[in-house]
């Protein structure tokens, strides 16, 4: 992506504000104009003062001048100070609507996109942070530099070589050739070190994966006391980048010293070539140091050209990544338009589903879930269960084969609509940042209190919100991992939908928790289509009908009794889970226990 490119993209945000862009515009056409002003007010005063010392005149000859040149530079001062403020504060101001339109902007977009843009390996959560923070300041400091950097100092730089041109020719020539080769050595420059620069761009980004990666897992680390471990791979990524670093410092200090030189060489010519035009009488002595502060205008931007190039350079390569992850159009969650009534009944016939790594999930999929029935879906980890309630919710979209719900092929339904009618309680639910009222009636923003509290008796988890410091408004982060998954079936309750994803729901509860949340369960299941993946053996004989996958097929399907006697993988993994129990013993327990009362 080039310059131009980048600018480009960066227009829908910076229009909105053509206002401020104008009146930038117009400091800075003022702000080049002041800036000649040493030049021709010094070019003045050398050759006044000169004609007056040949004369013979002195000091009470001379007062007029001295005014003149005070009054003037002064009043370029004054004038200055209220350029200069209005470019900063004008351009900062653009800077941070910009800002904030593009943070907001790739937000919105990503909101938009499919779960599978999130679980490519190449968009880890780390990796996206740093690609969107780095790229938004990458991008925002372009139009900084742009509106308060390049765009004043060359526009002040074509108004001085304008001027050198209009006094005199050749001078102006001359430095007019400096600049190409300046900016050839500059050019030049940003080739060697593209590469090195995307180096360090891929070495940031696992460094902070890296970090990332120690504080979600310092528990695990600690516990098996591999703290060397992970120092040693947070310093062979800190070496590489160093070492990237250190590459690209090393090629821009050499083409910095050539670029010196070269300028200095150009300041050099222009002082020999006007000394030679005032020796031959074509020009006056004040013209000297009239062309060097005109040149030290022209090369202002070229001192600055390498520093500027340089930040251009990375905002350049942050901008692409930034703009990959805005414009991953392919990424966009397709959704229909239908809203018809939603009865829940699906139907999945012949669906494959890869994941983006390649691993195929789901094979042959052929299906009927019945409406406001129970259907478990039964297997080992790994079977495909909860991938194939991703792709009920539309999480997901198959490869191939059809799933329709109600008739209707699922990827012709409003997507949004679709949601609404749906309720899913995972194993483990996320519980964000805020009080415990808030994270409840996510489920239904409109919801009163009195309908979060009555979500929140049924998930058994009223009395103990009660029993905490602030209730209700107490922090949800702060609650054991129980208690969060009861705020999260409190939010499934309160939204109450017609159909149910469970998986897992009671995974990481107590016992006595388990038993009243299956109550809670119990009451709400009734009249609604309830799909669920369980290892409680009570809600896998409670469900209607039950679906046992294996390696990501169907293997069999049916009722609780007749699947149990068909001695297939059915029964093995219920009497796998039966035994895990130690049902016997249980039993026993019960059976002394009667003995003992009668």
């Amino acid at each position: 992506m080039n310059l131009w490119q980048v600018f480009q993209k960066l227009r829908p945000f910076v229009r909105p504000y053509r206002v401020l862009v104008i009146a930038t515009l117009i400091m800075t056409l003022i702000g080049s104009f002041t800036a000649q002003v040493n030049a021709l007010t010094l070019q003045y005063a050398v050759d006044s003062i000169n004609k007056l010392v040949e004369a013979g005149q002195g000091l009470s000859a001379g007062w007029h001048i001295l005014i003149t040149i005070s009054v003037i530079l002064l009043g370029k001062e004054v004038i200055n100070a209220f350029v200069q403020f209005g470019q900063k504060f004008y351009g900062e101001k653009l800077r941070i609507l910009v800002s904030q339109d593009l943070a907001q902007g790739i937000i919105e977009k990503f909101l938009t996109y499919r779960l599978a843009f999130f679980n490519d390996e190449n968009n880890q959560a780390g990796k996206l942070q740093t690609r969107i923070d780095r790229g938004i300041g990458s991008l925002t400091r372009l139009v900084q530099i742009f509106f308060i950097d390049i765009l004043p100092l060359f526009t002040s730089a074509i108004v001085a070589l304008g001027l050198m041109y209009y006094a005199n020719f050749y001078v102006g020539l001359v430095a007019t050739c400096i600049v190409p080769i300046y900016f050839w050595l500059t050019f030049k420059q940003a080739q060697k070190l593209g590469g090195w620069r995307r180096n360090l761009r891929d070495g940031r980004e696992k460094k902070s994966q890296g970090i990332l990666g120690i504080i979600n897992s310092i528990t695990v680390i600690k516990s098996f006391n591999r703290e060397t471990i992970e120092a040693n791979k947070q310093l062979k990524l800190q070496k590489e980048l160093t070492d990237n670093q250190m590459q690209t410092r090393q090629i821009s200090f050499l083409f910095d010293g050539l670029k010196t030189f070269i300028e200095q060489i150009g300041i050099v010519l222009i002082i020999i070539l006007t000394a030679y035009f005032v020796l031959d009488g074509k020009m006056s002595i004040g013209m000297i140091m009239y062309h060097v502060l005109l040149f030290n205008n022209v090369s202002a931007p070229i001192r600055s050209l390498h520093r500027i190039y340089d930040e251009v350079n990375d905002a350049m390569i942050y901008s692409e990544s930034f703009f990959k992850i805005l414009e991953a159009d392919t990424e966009i969650e397709q959704t229909g338009c239908k809203k018809p009534p939603i009865q829940g009944r699906f139907d999945l016939n012949n669906v494959e589903f890869y994941y983006p790594n390649g691993y195929h999930a789901l094979k042959h999929i052929n299906m009927t879930i019945q409406p406001n029935k129970i259907t478990a879906l039964v297997g080992l980890s790994g079977a495909g269960k909860s991938t194939l309630i991703s792709l009920l919710d539309k999480f997901f979209e198959p490869q191939s084969g059809q799933i329709c719900i109600d008739g209707i092929d699922i990827k012709d339904i409003d997507t949004q609509y679709l949601r609404d009618h749906i309720g899913l309680v995972l194993q483990k639910n996320h519980i964000f940042q805020g009080s415990i009222f808030d994270n409840i009636r996510y489920g239904k923003t409109d919801a009163v209190a009195e309908d979060v509290m009555e979500a929140a008796r049924k998930a058994s988890i009223h009395e103990q919100i009660l029993q905490l410091p602030h209730g209700y408004e107490a922090d949800a982060t702060l609650l054991s991992g129980g208690q969060q998954q009861r705020i999260a079936l409190a939010r499934m309750f309160l939204k109450n939908p017609p159909i149910i994803f469970l998986d897992e729901p009671t995974a990481s509860l107590d016992a006595i928790a388990t038993e009243q949340i299956k109550h809670s369960l119990d009451e709400i299941k009734q009249g609604r289509t309830v799909i669920m993946i369980s290892h409680s053996l009570s809600q896998i004989i409670d469900a209607d009908y039950t679906y046992v996958m294996k390696d990501g097929e169907i293997a069999e399907h049916g009722e609780h009794d007749a699947l149990y006697h068909q001695d297939g993988v059915y029964k093995e993994i219920f009497d796998a889970m039966a035994k895990s129990l130690n049902i016997e013993k249980i039993a026993r327990t019960f059976d002394e226990d009667e003995e003992t009362h009668s």
